[in-house]
């Protein structure tokens, strides 16, 4: 019986692991989408530019004036960049859940093993 105490005990503690990989993972998928509304937006603020006016970039305390072809490439790619990251979270992120599915049936497991050895004990003191 004490076995399978300390074995529902282990099994809770991963559980608790994977569930706090899972909230770091879900907290890190919100900051690439952030980031990916942000892009999205100077995007949308490309296509309002009439030709000729000018497009600055921040670089430490300076802005400097960028080509607007450059800027929406630069763009572009950091939105193509965002997208793979976003699928690449977003499967780390079922991962983990198909896992915290998995340890959730072996904790399961266990309770009721606990129960049934808890059972048969009360059972054998009652006949003695």
């Amino acid at each position: 019986m004490a076995e399978v105490q300390a074995q529902l005990q282990a099994l809770s503690e991963e559980y608790q692991k994977l569930q706090q990989e899972l909230q770091t993972a879900v907290e890190s998928r919100q900051k690439v989408e952030a980031q990916r509304q942000e892009n999205l937006g100077v995007q949308k603020e490309f296509e309002r530019l009439k030709d000729g006016e000018s497009i600055y970039k921040l670089a430490g305390p300076i802005l400097l004036k960028q080509d607007k072809v450059e800027a929406e490439s630069t763009v572009k790619g950091r939105l193509e960049f965002i997208g793979n990251e976003l699928e690449r979270s977003d499967s780390h992120i079922k991962e983990i859940q198909e896992k915290l599915e998995k340890k959730k049936g072996e904790i399961i497991q266990a309770q009721a093993g606990l129960q049934a050895a808890g059972a048969g004990a009360g059972k054998a003191a009652a006949k003695a």
